[in-house]
């Protein structure tokens, strides 16, 4: 896959991620918020090493493109959804965390569908 806008972009969202979920988990341990932004620091910083590891492998990994756009925009999906479900008592949107959960999981499966595609080297 030819490296586009996405490649960086995931190397990107990858960092803030990882901020954001030592943010969370700093502020759920402070606060013993750990109900919401307990959960919202684990998605956040289980997900941001796989959009770290695509943007190595991205020339290698034939599904970078769509398991990064989304394993990153279900993560920002539902973990602002607890965000807002804590700070404001309500979701971003009806359905958003488990429509970013969905997407997470697709995310997983479009990088499982990798293994399928043969790569330069092989």
């Amino acid at each position: 896959m030819s490296k586009s806008w996405l490649h960086p972009t995931s190397l990107f969202l990858s960092g803030l991620l990882g901020a954001g979920g030592v943010a969370l988990a700093a502020a759920a341990t402070h606060t013993g918020a750990t109900q919401l932004l307990g959960n919202a620091s684990t998605m956040c910083l289980a997900h941001a090493p796989i959009l770290l590891g695509l943007y190595v492998g991205w020339e290698r990994i034939k599904t970078a493109a769509p398991a990064a756009i989304l394993l990153g925009l279900g993560t920002v999906l539902f973990a602002g959804d607890l965000v807002s479900r804590h700070f404001t008592g309500s979701g971003a949107f009806p359905m958003a965390a488990p429509i970013g959960g969905l997407g997470m999981i697709l995310g997983w499966v479009a990088l499982a569908t990798a293994a399928f595609f043969k790569t330069a080297r092989q």
